[in-house]
């Protein structure tokens, strides 16, 4: 049970880490680029990320 538990809050703190530079970082790339399309780009280069942390 606790073992469980532990990958749960291991998942959930990771989601947050990658909150900050998702939110911080989306800003900055469409400061730098004035478009959506280099964001999204940023965002889902991020997901990718982010999925391979939690599937360990």
């Amino acid at each position: 049970m606790d073992m469980d538990m532990s990958k749960i809050s291991r998942k959930i703190g990771t989601m947050v880490l990658m909150g900050v530079p998702a939110i911080i970082g989306g800003g900055i790339v469409y400061y730098a680029f004035g478009s959506y399309t280099p964001l999204i780009v940023y965002e889902v280069i991020l997901g990718f990320a982010f999925l391979g942390f939690i599937s360990r």
